[in-house]
């Protein structure tokens, strides 16, 4: 009874650790390469960062019509920090394949996932309408039920699209971890060339392209991230390679877009095309992505601040989760001056400009330190809540079998 408690109590403390974190510590580090985990852990609190900064600009109305005639200064730094900002999801998932690809498949990282996704899609979502707070949306039926079934109904897309990532994670895991070097390079070429390759060099929109916002894009960025855990690429292990990758490639998705924005003021068409090089899965951001990866992969950060941003990062999921709930979607951005910073930049000049960048740099601040407290409160009540239902048997037992479930797979992932 003692040792089914423990294994119990273990299970259970892994479901409080809140998304990813339990990724990262499956990988078993040399305590020596510690201090370098936190590098990476760093890059996720960066990109989560950037996550707020292109809802901030998307959802404030701070980013201009790109098919009107003339952008002031401020309207074109805005787009220039878009472009510099729209790595974000390709890099969380890149970090979270990069730790998933060596790890085994846990039903108990599944579930607390669900749980976490849920109480933040109800709790908030209910409180943003009760409140009066809710805008941009419908308080009817389909919200109500987006709310109980946020996966299925896609309350959060980047959560839709993980979820059914790490369900198919059993085979695609077993699969990376016994290919060869030639296999891997192999698939994640044709994975590349089908998803991301083509549809960056086809001047049309192609009917099945999901723009990066599907399971399928997130399939190809895991199987480069478990290409780069397992072999390596030798250009990102050069001092300042990966900063070049990340700028050049930037730089050049910010000159593409402007570049079919001026085809369609002189022709007219090309219409649709004009953000292609900011798509999720066009080859300039994610090659950014593989480069801001490479840039962090070679910092070190270690001492107080490595122990700082470990105990941060693993709640940068619950700022995601609670900044882009249906409930305050398209309300924070007005709180913390999205009109302001729109008016300053109707002025033109760089001042405009700077405004922006002040009142952006603000909003990232106060939404992720607000989304961290969130989170760590709702950690601490699911300590308490698992606690508690320790002492009822069917939880009891439920838990252990799920943890049972765990162990079943990590014995076979591993053999």
């Amino acid at each position: 009874m003692t040792n089914r408690m423990a294994r119990c109590e273990s299970a259970g403390a892994e479901w409080q650790e809140g998304f990813m974190m339990p990724q990262t510590m499956t990988i078993k580090e040399n305590p020596a390469k510690q201090g370098r985990m936190a590098n990476l852990e760093l890059l996720r609190c960066v990109a989560m960062m950037m996550v707020i900064v292109l809802h901030y600009l998307g959802k404030g109305g701070l980013l201009a019509d790109l098919t009107r005639e003339n952008l002031g200064g401020g309207e074109m730094a805005a787009w220039l920090l878009e472009s510099f900002c729209i790595v974000a999801v390709n890099v969380y998932m890149f970090i979270s394949g990069y730790f998933l690809s060596m790890s085994s498949f846990k039903l108990s990282r599944l579930i607390q996932l669900w749980l976490q996704v849920w109480v933040y899609s109800v709790g908030f979502g209910l409180a943003g309408a009760l409140s009066g707070v809710l805008t941009g949306v419908d308080f009817d039926a389909h919200y109500i039920l987006t709310l109980i079934f946020p996966i299925s109904m896609g309350h959060y897309w980047f959560m839709t699209a993980y979820v059914f990532l790490y369900l198919l994670f059993p085979f695609l895991g077993m699969a990376v971890q016994r290919m060869t070097r030639q296999q891997l390079q192999a698939a994640v070429g044709l994975l590349l060339f089908t998803f991301c390759i083509l549809k960056s060099v086809l001047p049309v929109r192609l009917g099945l392209d999901g723009q990066g916002y599907d399971c399928l894009w997130y399939i190809c960025v895991f199987m480069a991230a478990a290409y780069v855990r397992r072999f390596g690429v030798p250009v990102l292990q050069k001092k300042g390679a990966g900063a070049v990758m990340y700028a050049g490639c930037c730089l050049l998705a910010f000159g593409g877009t402007f570049l079919l924005r001026y085809l369609y003021l002189r022709t007219g068409s090309l219409g649709r095309m004009i953000q292609m090089c900011l798509d999720y899965n066009h080859v300039l951001p994610f090659l950014a992505s593989v480069g801001l990866f490479g840039l962090f992969s070679n910092i070190h950060v270690r001492g107080t601040w490595a122990g700082i941003i470990s105990r941060v990062a693993p709640y940068t999921l619950g700022i995601y989760l609670l900044h882009e709930n249906l409930g305050i979607r398209y309300a924070w951005q007005k709180w913390l001056g999205a009109d302001k910073a729109a008016e300053a930049m109707s002025q033109g000049g760089i001042l405009a400009a700077g405004r922006m960048a002040a009142w952006t740099a603000f909003a990232v601040v106060c939404v992720f330190v607000c989304g961290i407290l969130v989170d760590v409160v709702r950690k601490w009540l699911f300590g308490i809540l698992h606690k508690g239902l320790l002492h009822v048997g069917a939880y009891k037992g439920l838990v252990a079998g799920i943890e049972k479930t765990d162990e079943y797979f990590r014995v076979k992932g591993n053999a």
